[in-house]
């Protein structure tokens, strides 16, 4: 039996190179993107014995590396397409964003995640998985704490161009938008109660468990429904 194909855009490091490991635990043959020239995690994983991780570059805000991407899989079909690039901010109030920040930040963590989803929605399998990195923090009835302003709004931003997505994606394909919790990652800090090996593991259990479910839904690590 052909093993499932998976493609994880944003694997170089951290969550992204967790949620390859995860994939290719599962015996899964996956696809990590890396944005530069240098070694990641990513090739160190690639590198071990028993597994079949391929690595490309694609810059998320280059459109024309999106389209070589799909070209990348014109004769492949992926079981899922996992989103996971983005970016952090500078944790101080939206009003002293400069504009240019506040544009990479949210171009960066909402509409190039959907111009790679656009590009590539028909390289999956008819009843595959689209999955993207979301957070809590994107959840505006959760926003109780502030912190972290515009990426809390790249997030939601991001959650409301999934749901439009959804409206016109291809009927059978299982749409996911994943909270990784609270993770020892640069945003979430040393303190965080998850270790990046834990949330990977979650996130990646998750969507194999919700594969088959079909329209869109936001959950966490545990699988839990998230507000929206």
């Amino acid at each position: 039996m052909n093993a499932k194909k998976a493609l994880v855009v944003g694997a170089s490091r951290s969550l992204g190179a967790a949620v390859v490991r995860e994939l290719s635990d599962h015996g899964w043959e996956v696809t990590g993107t890396v944005r530069g020239d240098r070694r990641t995690e990513l090739h160190n994983l690639a590198d071990e014995p028993g597994r079949t991780i391929h690595i490309v570059r694609l810059d998320v805000t280059d459109d024309a590396q999106i389209d070589q991407l799909r070209e990348h899989f014109a004769s492949s079909e992926l079981d899922l397409l996992f989103v996971n690039a983005g970016v952090t901010d500078p944790d101080v109030p939206a009003g002293q964003v400069p504009a240019d920040v506040f544009s990479t930040v949210l171009v960066t963590n909402a509409l190039a995640p959907l111009h790679v989803i656009e590009r590539l929605a028909d390289r999956v399998s008819d009843t595959g998985t689209i999955g993207v990195m979301s957070s809590r923090q994107g959840s505006i009835g959760m926003n109780t704490r502030g912190g972290h302003e515009v990426y809390r709004a790249s997030k939601s931003a991001l959650n409301q161009l999934m749901r439009s997505y959804a409206t016109r994606a291809p009927q059978g394909v299982t749409l996911l938008l994943m909270h990784p919790g609270w993770v020892q990652t640069q945003l979430g800090g040393d303190g965080a109660s998850l270790t990046v090996a834990e949330s990977a593991h979650g996130v990646v259990e998750v969507m194999l468990a919700h594969a088959h479910d079909g329209g869109l839904q936001f959950l966490d690590y545990e699988g839990n429904p998230v507000a929206w």
